[in-house]
């Protein structure tokens, strides 16, 4: 459903979401990239074509690095999307020779157009704010756990009279 290029820049993008704090944290290329297990050049690729669209800001030198140019609630899966794909409005039949729907529909048609507006829908109705708050639930669980393990009765040691 979608490229490599594509995937790289809604990992780049839904890291930066964890992280967003209105552009005081900033990530590394490569602080990215190992996060999300991807080659370093290639993310940093990447950011730059992001950069240019204005999805994300970038500072180079010490304390740099990138940071989403707005609030993650404002910057839908669709932006990254358009940037690496081409949408094929096409209705070109994949059963074979001719439009899909004009006559006869291919045994597939129903079902290949449902998915393309579910596709749709995910893509224009998704925000990489979804992230930010997985990303802060996940955390919030954790320390509440760790609170949890460090909180147990300690015993008390007293010296012996």
């Amino acid at each position: 459903m979608y490229g490599k290029q594509t995937e790289c820049a809604i990992a780049a993008l839904s890291r930066l979401a964890e992280v967003y704090d209105g552009g005081r944290t900033r990530l590394s290329a490569a602080d990215i990239a190992d996060s999300r297990g991807l080659p370093r050049p290639f993310v940093a690729k990447i950011l730059s074509v992001l950069s240019q669209a204005g999805l994300v800001t970038g500072a180079r030198g010490p304390g740099g690095g990138a940071a989403l140019a707005r609030h993650p609630s404002r910057i839908k899966l669709y932006d990254a999307f358009r940037l690496f794909e081409r949408e094929d409005r096409s209705n070109n039949c994949p059963f074979g020779g001719g439009v899909c729907g004009a006559g006869d529909p291919c045994p597939l048609h129903h079902r290949l157009v449902d998915l393309q507006r579910a596709l749709n829908r995910l893509l224009h109705e998704t925000t990489f704010d979804e992230f930010r708050i997985a990303y802060r639930r996940r955390n919030s669980q954790r320390a509440k756990a760790a609170a949890r393990r460090t909180r147990r009765r300690r015993e008390s040691y007293r010296a012996p009279r």
